[in-house]
């Protein structure tokens, strides 16, 4: 098993997305705690050393070639750095504004990767939530002036929970801080946030490209699209995401559904269901042929090593 495999919890659902508010909670140890109603007008404490916070021991990981650098009690990041306030409309939160108590990323991961002799802007990150939700990121975004890890909410005596469901999002969020950072493909906001990880995408899921086909071809475009809105809830031959189903194993996608219902489902999956997994009224026609011309490619590019293999036969065990 992986390493970041431990430190996650699995949650499955028929279809999800993290571009929607409502999704599975999940706790270990001193992971995200159980949902808290918000208490209107009671502000969180004043983020100083004396003053515990209920999820002070709450871990999170620093990850590099498959191991842990170190991992950082919230204890140690608020007295470590230098805690700013700042409101912005949220949305998660269907955009109202929401105060959050946060340190800013650069620091935070310098100390988290402090002893690699790597620039960080010119790496790859893989950012994994304790239900996982599995962002990969590159360094340039993700240490980007602006980019915040929330330790608290201000509004609050706990977190202010999340979408139907009353997810709460600590013990970790990230947020971005300027107007401009808001819109959620460019400025993903991974919440319940439990590791960071250093790898390169390729290296990460070395199964989920159409390996072989053209650079210009659309299987390889509507790669991109699935590399930048789908990888986040959703697994190809095992590999993404764990929020929403797998799509290529056992069977494709595209083998048991048409791609007309495909299309249809992935621009607006309420029309067909009730579903956690949000519309996308921003694809046009040509990315959703590109992104099913991907999913045809991959079927016959299946990578399953979790399959049930067969069971032998009696005759087949007296022939060995």
């Amino acid at each position: 098993m992986k390493l970041w495999q431990g430190l996650l919890c699995s949650v499955s659902i028929l279809a999800g997305c993290r571009n929607a508010p409502p999704r599975p909670t999940c706790s270990t140890g001193t992971q995200a705690q159980s949902p808290t109603p918000a208490s209107s007008g009671l502000a969180t404490p004043e983020l100083t050393d004396d003053v515990p916070l209920a999820d002070d021991n709450a871990g999170l990981s620093f990850v590099a070639d498959g191991k842990t650098l170190r991992t950082l009690t919230k204890a140690v990041i608020r007295r470590a750095f230098p805690v700013e306030t700042f409101t912005v409309s949220d949305a998660y939160y269907d955009g109202r504004p929401k105060t959050w108590r946060a340190v800013s990323l650069r620091p935070l991961l310098e100390r988290g990767f402090e002893g690699r002799t790597v620039d960080l802007d010119a790496q790859q990150f893989i950012l994994r939530c304790v239900d996982g939700y599995t962002v990969p990121l590159d360094g340039k975004r993700l240490l980007e002036a602006g980019g915040y890890l929330a330790l608290a909410d201000a509004t609050v005596s706990e977190w202010d929970p999340i979408g139907v469901k009353k997810d709460n999002p600590g013990p970790y969020f990230v947020v971005w801080k300027h107007p401009e950072q808001q819109g959620l493909e460019l400025h993903p906001r991974p919440y319940q946030l439990a590791a960071i990880e250093l790898a390169a995408f390729e290296t990460t899921f070395p199964h989920v490209a159409p390996t072989g086909e053209p650079t210009d071809s659309a299987a390889q475009r509507g790669f991109g699209i699935f590399k930048e809105q789908c990888i986040r809830c959703h697994a190809v031959n095992q590999e993404g995401g764990r929020v929403g189903p797998e799509l290529n194993v056992p069977q494709s996608i595209v083998e048991y559904r048409t791609d007309a219902q495909l299309k249809a489902f992935i621009k607006n999956p309420r029309t067909f269901r009730y579903s956690l997994m949000p519309a996308h009224p921003d694809l046009r026609d040509t990315d959703l042929a590109e992104l099913l011309a991907y999913f045809h490619a991959m079927k016959s590019r299946k990578h399953d090593p979790n399959a049930v293999k067969p069971a032998r036969t009696r005759n087949a065990e007296k022939s060995l």
